[in-house]
């Protein structure tokens, strides 16, 4: 195991793409942009890594969090028939992006703050990360959502969590499977798409003048998402997310449609991972 020098030296990832968040990348001195070399596609010496092992243990804690939170909410919101007396869908979405800016962005410097199967997906098939750590990041994800919906029926009850629905992904009534299907995919896109362009190292050295915090925008697109497509699917856009509330439900209307929660994020987050290579890679930089 490397020693506790090398694995701050190294931090979550040692390939050299990552970059600084926030208003921290204004202080690089060189803004010449050098295209990051991609990353391999198995790197079996990640695995003697204790950095690998810290990164998957705060994807863990993350999506476990991030589901405590986000799932409790729509308890508290669908328990009351009026919903007058709730934070409402509003509520509901500031829950689920704010919990995501909060959480990217304490991760985001040990694990790179995926939180979500897709992301990770994502990223994967931009070279962004190894087939290694994808597959462990996206194990861990999943069980910390299930923990997390877990920990919210031990709070609710089994009798009163599974009356409120337990938080599942389902197609609502008056829609289809393929408009729940196209809702993730659109959503997952946004996502995806939003992630890629907040962290991208071009544009951290083309707009070095600019602050950024990558967490923000990337916060507010799950947050508008929400918005947009809670009334069709309970917007999942997080196969780990709709996993963890599936499982722990575990009835019919959580496993019925379950598969569109995976199969949509999959297809919106490998078309924005082809956008941003063939789009966004392809447009020339220009130093200044």
């Amino acid at each position: 195991m490397e020693g506790k020098e090398e694995d701050v030296r190294l931090g979550a990832n040692k390939f050299s793409e990552r970059q600084p968040i926030g208003t921290a990348a204004q202080s690089q001195d060189d803004k010449d942009y050098t295209e990051p070399p991609p990353a391999p596609f198995f790197e079996p010496s990640e695995l003697t890594s204790w950095s690998f092992y810290r990164a998957g243990i705060a994807e863990f804690v993350a999506t476990f969090l991030f589901l405590y939170i986000s799932v409790l909410t729509v308890m508290g919101v669908v328990k009351d028939k009026t919903k007058c007396t709730t934070v409402g869908i509003q509520g509901i979405a500031w829950a689920f992006g704010g919990m995501i800016f909060a959480l990217v962005y304490c991760t985001a410097g040990i694990s790179g703050g995926h939180i979500n199967p897709a992301v990770t997906f994502g990223l994967f098939l931009a070279r962004k990360l190894s087939l290694t750590r994808a597959i462990f990041y996206m194990v861990m994800q999943c069980l910390g959502a299930i923990c997390g919906a877990g920990v919210v029926k031990g709070f609710m009850g089994k009798t009163r969590y599974g009356a409120l629905g337990g938080g599942a992904n389902s197609v609502n009534h008056g829609y289809t499977k393929g408009d729940g299907l196209g809702a993730e995919i659109v959503g997952t896109f946004v996502l995806v798409y939003t992630v890629f362009s907040a962290t991208d190292a071009k544009r951290s050295a083309r707009d070095s003048h600019v602050p950024i915090l990558a967490p923000l925008p990337i916060g507010f697109a799950v947050f508008l998402v929400h918005l947009a497509t809670i009334p069709i699917t309970g917007t999942g856009i997080n196969p780990a997310r709709s996993l963890g509330a599936a499982i722990i439900f575990n009835k019919d209307k959580g496993w019925d449609d379950h598969w569109i929660f995976w199969v949509g994020p999959f297809i919106g987050a490998a078309l924005a991972a082809l956008y941003h290579v063939v789009v966004i890679r392809a447009i020339p930089f220009k130093s200044k």
